[in-house]
């Protein structure tokens, strides 16, 4: 099974909660991490894009880095972890994308790839201009599917002539281009599914409760029930948070204190600005944002234990059908790396 680390873009990390770590994101704490995580074997690093925070009492998200310059510089210090970088389609147009993973291929030749993101939060978008409107809750993966395909042209060959509803390429050119760029698309909805059984070579999922290993596993169903309709061999990566100490008590006690410090403000901005798009379907990842009743980490799966008890249920993970691995935050990031290359994944089954 494959691992790969969350790094801590936006300020916090993914706990939303005043008596959780509060930090704010650097170059440096990032390159921490991410050499840290090259070190104990990780297989890649992935950064969101977040454009507008959650504010509250902690700022959630408020201050963030930019994903593709990010990047680049963990691209020039690293020589083995794939480097992802997280496009927000709305503000930059593809061929720009597919140039910009270009130059970030010249620096780390064949460890670049690419996460696909629609955008779900309004306030991201409007206060720039570049809110498209209400359809676009519903359009969304129409817009992703010609951005894709022009970046895919340009990525692939270099050319795209490509001529849609959302684009109109005339001999649009990039050059030198990458021989492979892996990409990436974390829709769970059945769209986002479809989309990514399409065009994407990966797909993102949330993990489901707490300790509750498996129980994402219906995603993985519906995206080979989606995958087998387009012929392609798509795996899913599932998103975790892990919670470890010693004992399971030191766990559970650290967990029940970032619930008890739950930034109520910031969580009820979060659940408004996740609600619209909610209601495009019952399957889309932001239903499982909005519940307000245990987001104080998005509502992520999260693992709490012993580093014994965390690496059997990650085996738990491996082990479900088409699982090709997971993506991990932590509480504490350089900690919570170092914990798990000394202390978690020398037990599991599944790295070994």
């Amino acid at each position: 099974m494959q691992v790969g680390v969350f790094i801590p873009i936006g300020n916090n990390g993914w706990l939303i909660s005043e008596t959780s770590p509060q930090y704010m994101p650097s170059f440096a704490l990032n390159k921490e991490i991410t050499l840290k995580a090259e070190k104990y074997g990780f297989d890649f690093a992935l950064s969101m894009i977040k454009l507008r925070g959650f504010g509250g009492k902690t700022q959630f998200w408020e201050h963030n880095l930019e994903s593709f310059t990010l990047m680049a510089g963990l691209a020039a210090v690293t020589t083995k972890i794939k480097i992802f970088a997280t496009v927000a389609t709305l503000t930059i147009p593809p061929a720009i994308a597919a140039r910009m993973a270009s130059t970030i291929d010249s620096i780390a030749p064949g460890r670049f790839g690419l996460n696909l993101v629609t955008g779900w939060q309004k306030a991201e978008y409007d206060q720039m201009g570049l809110w498209p409107g209400e359809a676009h809750y519903t359009d969304r993966y129409n817009y992703l599917a010609e951005y894709t395909t022009v970046l895919k042209d340009l990525l692939e060959t270099g050319v795209s002539d490509f001529k849609g509803q959302y684009f109109q390429m005339n001999d649009c050119r990039v050059s030198p281009h990458p021989k492979e760029t892996k990409l990436i698309c974390a829709g769970s909805s059945n769209e986002g599914l479809a989309f990514t059984a399409q065009y994407a070579d990966y797909s993102f999922a949330l993990g489901k409760g707490t300790n509750t290993p498996a129980a994402f596993a219906p995603v993985n169903d519906r995206l080979k029930a989606a995958a087998d309709k387009t012929g392609r061999d798509v795996a899913s990566f599932i998103l975790f948070m892990i919670i470890a100490d010693e004992t399971d008590e030191k766990a559970q006690a650290k967990w029940q204190s970032y619930r008890d410090g739950a930034d109520q403000e910031a969580l009820a901005w979060l659940t408004e600005q996740a609600a619209p798009n909610a209601k495009a379907g019952a399957t889309t990842n932001t239903t499982q944002l909005a519940d307000a009743a245990s987001a104080v980490n998005l509502n992520m799966g999260t693992l709490v234990g012993s580093y014994e008890r965390v690496a059997r249920m990650l085996d738990e993970v491996a082990a479900v059908e088409g699982t090709a691995g997971v993506l991990l935050v932590f509480d504490d990031f350089v900690q919570g790396v170092e914990n798990f290359g000394t202390k978690i994944q020398p037990l599991m089954k599944s790295r070994n």
